[in-house]
């Protein structure tokens, strides 16, 4: 190959890297369009899917050691969080966790409740019965590393609480679910 087409090679293969990097959609910076938290659930939702199941894991360890469960035969499949894979003392540790960052998810605008009313992200007190869970969770989650039971009897009483301070005040209406969120 001679200099001149190797240089002519040279040019051609810039100009190639030049139209098709122009020509491709650069990815772009997590903190760009695009990146802002998404609503997949309603309110009642949420709560059954992730508040629900994880508090149940705090509060079969009030009576349960942690310790003491044995993973079931395959700890892969089970559905029983304190017997799978990361069973035991880690499953409340992540439970606790769980309960902290679905607080985070409580805040996210466009949630809705099932009977299609907005979640009242706007109202005075909302903010602070989301704390009121995110401090239950981290409470559970502590109490969980330190493997122990009396800390998990506060902790569940905890979250007992800021449950009961938000149903009590936008869950258990009279009037039944048509008057949820108000």
């Amino acid at each position: 190959m001679t200099a001149r087409q190797h240089y002519t090679l040279s040019i051609s293969a810039t100009i190639l890297l030049l139209l098709t990097s122009a020509c491709t959609k650069q990815p772009q910076p997590a903190d760009q369009k695009g990146s802002a938290a998404q609503v997949h659930a309603n309110l009642a939702q949420l709560m059954r899917g992730i508040l629900f199941p994880n508090s149940n894991v705090v509060f079969a360890a009030q009576s349960k050691n942690p310790a003491e469960i044995k993973p079931a035969d395959d700890p892969t499949t089970s559905t029983d969080a304190l017997t799978t894979t990361y069973g035991g003392w880690t499953a409340v540790e992540n439970s606790g966790l769980a309960l902290a960052e679905a607080a985070n998810l409580l805040t996210i605008p466009g949630r809705q409740c099932s009977n299609g009313r907005p979640v009242p992200l706007q109202n005075p007190d909302w903010a602070g019965l989301v704390q009121g869970l995110r401090d239950a969770g981290t409470t559970a989650y502590k109490a969980a590393q330190a493997k122990n039971q009396d800390k998990i009897l506060e902790a569940a009483d905890a979250i007992t609480t800021a449950c009961a301070n938000c149903h009590d005040k936008y869950r258990d209406k009279p009037g039944g679910d048509s008057q949820r969120c108000m």
